[in-house]
């Protein structure tokens, strides 16, 4: 049976990774890896993460499972955590379940939406995070995109954008970006996130809304706007959030799936779909992440902790966006590169070409993914200059 098989080729992010890892260049920068670091490159444990930690090891008292919608706390914590004090809660037409990470939470929605429509279509943007299309077409749909970035111009193809979902059949799905946009940095703003939502009632497909940056753009509110604002104007949609980014808990894969629908009713009936989804992916989740979630958000102390830990998160990145542009003038770079600070989360698009971008990785050891999105996380005072000086070169 094995013999059968041929070598795929490295998933370019997680190559990119493993040739930084094995550059011996004591100036190396990687600008590719999609994960926190702070200004001395590390992706440390929160502190708050850390106190709730020890609160789990002190006082759990059992392995057993918890279940195939995970832990009742964590479910109704996080549901809380993306809406809000909002009527979809209060009206009882969410249903939640925990899952492996964000990732997990995407693959759930896939397999839903085949349950509930066989051989189904979902719009993703271009460009999207290079992980969506594999994820959906694992869990057996279509995937197709639409319009988002305007590469020449690096601001958003809005226009483009909303033609293009206004001719979206009723029965397919569109998956939205609730935040800091993988990998554009390019997020809606108010208006025109009413303006897609009056366009998804009006066309009656389905939204998805990913979120795995909540808190990592303007705060946990201010990120969470439009996906609240299209569960006031819609029946019917899906979330799928994570706590990788905004509790730190990369390793410990926890996310949520939440699907909201027309009534209690037809929530009841979502979430015997869901069960069954999960029943054959991974029959249970993990709790430990879930744990120390819903540990810190059962605390007004714990919590109060998250918040400033996740504000000191958010600052670094805009800060680093603004040294960098700063930077990159004072090294000569005539090109204007100020559009990067009107961006938000964790990434950008330097909008420079392939072979730029693969003198940087040969010559100056600066790791930056094919299409020039960068982590913003990844720079510092301490490399700002060799990595401004470095792109100045290659210009």
């Amino acid at each position: 049976m094995f013999s059968q098989l041929k070598q795929l080729p490295a998933d370019p992010i997680l190559g990119l990774s493993i040739k930084f890892k094995a550059d011996n260049n004591p100036n190396k920068i990687d600008l590719g890896a999609g994960i926190y670091k702070d200004a001395a490159g590390n992706t440390p444990v929160l502190d708050c993460v850390k106190v709730a930690e020890q609160f789990r090891v002190d006082n759990e008292a059992s392995k057993a499972y918890l279940g195939s919608t995970g832990s009742p706390v964590f479910n109704t914590k996080m549901t809380d955590l993306i809406l809000g004090d909002h009527k979809v809660i209060t009206e009882n037409r969410i249903r939640t379940v925990s899952t492996p990470g964000g990732t997990g939470a995407l693959r759930v929605a896939g397999e839903f939406i085949k349950k509930c429509t066989p051989g189904a279509t979902i719009w993703v943007s271009n460009p999207t995070w290079a992980n969506h299309k594999g994820v959906f077409e694992a869990a057996g749909l279509i995937v197709k995109t639409y319009p988002y970035y305007d590469y020449e111009n690096n601001c958003l193809d809005f226009e483009g954008m909303v033609n293009a979902l206004k001719n979206i059949p009723q029965e397919d799905a569109v998956l939205l970006h609730a935040c800091c946009h993988n990998p554009s940095g390019m997020d809606l703003n108010q208006e025109q996130w009413q303006a897609v939502a009056e366009v998804a009632k009006d066309v009656g497909f389905m939204p998805v809304v990913d979120m795995a940056y909540q808190g990592f753009g303007t705060d946990l509110d201010s990120d969470a706007y439009g996906l609240r604002l299209m569960a006031d104007t819609v029946e019917q949609m899906i979330i799928c959030s994570s706590c990788s980014k905004n509790f730190g808990l990369y390793r410990e894969r926890i996310g949520a799936c939440s699907i909201i629908g027309r009534s209690a009713e037809a929530a009841d009936i979502i979430n015997s779909v869901l069960l069954s989804v999960v029943r054959v992916a991974y029959s249970m989740p993990p709790a430990h992440g879930a744990a120390i979630v819903e540990t810190i958000l059962s605390s007004h102390e714990l919590t109060t902790q998250w918040h400033g830990e996740l504000k000191e998160m958010r600052d670094r990145i805009n800060n680093m966006r603004q040294l960098l542009v700063d930077k990159l003038k004072e090294n000569g770079v005539e090109r204007d590169f100020s559009f990067i600070t009107s961006q938000n989360g964790m990434f950008s698009f330097l909008g420079i070409d392939q072979a730029q971008v693969q003198r940087l990785q040969d010559e100056f050891s600066i790791y930056i993914v094919g299409s020039s999105r960068i982590s913003l996380a990844g720079i510092s005072t301490d490399n700002v200059d060799y990595l401004t000086q470095s792109i100045a070169k290659v210009l």
